[in-house]
């Protein structure tokens, strides 16, 4: 006797495409995502699971973080598998109990996402049965103030993320958008930007021949000064 099965799939979100719509209860309240940070951007991070130690490393960081993220105009939204009162839990230990690098008595204020049923998990792809069926990969997706999503980075379980690396991307795809120019290998505010390619011969004959205020290695890669000062001013908030 054949059986019928069906299985199902969700795709994964993509750049470039809306962000999944969710509602979901969380340690600062409900949330309806991404519709109540409309005009921010926003990074929605997902970890494996609470009182585990790279987590514990992690959401120190980014408390520790949060202001600078919220001067770029960056909320943070976190997500794990577990429930809400082992979120709260959890993160009363980190306050009360871990020291770690220098950082201590952190408090997390941004919104930890309860998802016991992993239904926004499975929306943006963070459950991988190959590393685990019952818990989230270190997801992060970068939505932009349209609720578009801009960047997406995926680390195993036992990987611990660059903090570093993420405010840059907030920062880099700010200036991509502010500047109409994209950003080159390491880039970071007060380097060289890149300027797109030349549409037409005239143009890129011009850039060649040193008309344009920017420097040609050659006719499709020419880049020009934009001074830190005039990215922070533009990015930041004051």
């Amino acid at each position: 006797m054949e059986m019928n099965t069906t299985t199902q799939v969700t795709a994964m979100p993509r750049i470039g495409e809306k962000a999944p719509s969710f509602k979901a209860v969380t340690t600062q309240g409900e949330i309806n995502f991404p519709e109540q940070y409309a005009g921010s951007w926003v990074i929605l991070f997902s970890h494996p699971a609470d009182f585990t130690p790279v987590c514990t490393s992690e959401f120190m960081t980014f408390a520790t973080l949060e202001k600078q993220f919220e001067e770029a105009n960056c909320k943070l939204v976190g997500l794990s598998v577990d429930g809400l009162y082992s979120h709260i839990a959890w993160l009363r230990t980190i306050k009360e109990k871990i020291e770690y690098k220098g950082m201590k008595e952190v408090e997390v204020k941004f919104p930890l996402i309860e998802d016991i049923t992993m239904e926004v998990a499975k929306k943006y792809g963070m459950i991988q049965p190959g590393e685990s069926s019952t818990k989230a990969v270190r997801a992060v997706f970068v939505i932009d103030p349209k609720g578009v999503v801009r960047t997406i980075l995926y680390y195993p379980l036992s990987l611990g993320r660059n903090f570093d690396e993420l405010y840059r991307i907030v920062v880099a795809l700010q200036t991509a958008d502010a500047f109409s120019v994209a950003t080159p290998a390491d880039w970071r505010p007060g380097d060289d930007v890149i300027v797109p390619p030349a549409g037409s011969c005239g143009v890129a004959k011009d850039r060649m021949e040193g008309k344009e205020d920017m420097k040609c290695y050659d006719w499709f890669f020419c880049t020009k000064k934009l001074p830190k000062e005039t990215v922070l001013n533009t990015i930041l908030k004051k």
